[in-house]
């Protein structure tokens, strides 16, 4: 493997913790193994582990970008991983309101909606 892709790894596994990153390996298959080492190499390996701005913001950035382009299915992953990059609930809320004025209040209120019912399950699970 190359370097940005265990870059890619490392990363990944900080954002979206081993848990989520063990099940993803563990389901990935020969037909789709091309897109995994993709999105490790290029999403994870060099956009989040950019220094430029801090995974907070990256993490603001990614959810407000994932509900402005009607992308819900990630949000929930997005949102769990605020635990880990520091993005907090106000930062959240703050992101998708900016969703609210510059793409539309339908998508800015379902992922509002997506975000409460995760931050709800991870309370419940600690």
């Amino acid at each position: 493997m190359s370097d940005r892709h265990d870059t890619g790894m490392k990363t990944r596994r900080e954002v979206l913790g081993d848990a989520h990153v063990d099940r993803a390996e563990a389901a990935a298959s020969e037909f789709d193994q091309p897109f995994q080492d993709l999105i490790t190499q290029s999403a994870w390996g060099t956009v989040w582990a950019g220094d430029g701005i801090s995974r907070r913001e990256r993490s603001m950035l990614t959810l407000a970008l994932l509900a402005a382009t009607g992308n819900f299915d990630e949000i929930p992953m997005h949102i769990r991983a605020t635990a880990r990059t520091g993005a907090s609930k106000r930062d959240v809320l703050e992101a998708f309101l900016h969703v609210a004025i510059y793409a539309g209040v339908p998508r800015a209120n379902h992922a509002l909606k997506l975000a409460k019912q995760t931050y709800e399950e991870m309370e419940e699970s600690q």
